[in-house]
């Protein structure tokens, strides 16, 4: 039996990392001839009708990692590349913690906080939001945090494309993850997690 929930890691033909994609998906490309080569290990096998002239049932192996032809979507180049800003993407990326008590917390109990309000001309950027709790958010409030007396524990920052890949991740395969950290910048403070 197949295991639909397993993600394959599509990238380019430069074997830069593009997205998750689900099995199904990977089949459509592999059938398409718009697979490259595989890289990562074999997931499964899916197999298919049997040849009318020969007796032979079609079988194709799906990898963890595929490099595919073709253009992405929005062709980014690398550095002007800006990942989509959501909740569990910046919770996994602050690791959970409240970026102002330090403390520890469910999805559920955390928010994302502006730095610089937006009602203050503060922006929607990775760079100026920051996991926190939902009381320390709200003691904050409308203020700056030195307005409010309180400190960042640590520096938000924007994530590479491998990055985001694996901040959106679900279950990653230890192939997949050793891919995706040859891709992260050697100062990373992701790294130190991984």
């Amino acid at each position: 039996m197949i295991d639909l929930s397993l993600r394959v890691l599509r990238t380019d033909v430069s074997a830069t990392p593009v997205e998750w994609i689900g099995i199904e998906e990977a089949v459509k490309l592999y059938s398409q001839n718009r697979v490259a080569y595989p890289m990562g290990r074999r997931l499964c096998d899916i197999r298919g009708g049997i040849n009318a002239k020969n007796g032979v049932q079609s079988r194709l192996e799906v990898h963890s990692i595929i490099c595919t032809r073709g253009h992405r979507k929005g062709k980014k180049s690398e550095p002007q590349y800006v990942p989509p800003l959501n909740n569990l993407a910046l919770f996994r990326r602050d690791a959970n913690i409240c970026l102002y008590c330090g403390q520890y917390f469910d999805n559920k109990d955390l928010s994302c906080d502006h730095i610089t309000p937006l009602s203050r001309g503060g922006i929607n950027t990775w760079t100026n939001v920051v996991t926190a709790c939902k009381r320390c958010n709200l003691f904050k409030g409308n203020r700056r945090p030195e307005e409010a007396g309180l400190q960042l524990l640590a520096i938000p920052f924007r994530p590479n494309r491998a990055e985001y890949i694996y901040l959106s991740g679900r279950t990653i395969l230890t192939d997949q993850m050793e891919f995706l950290l040859s891709h992260f910048p050697h100062n990373s403070p992701l790294r130190e997690r991984i």
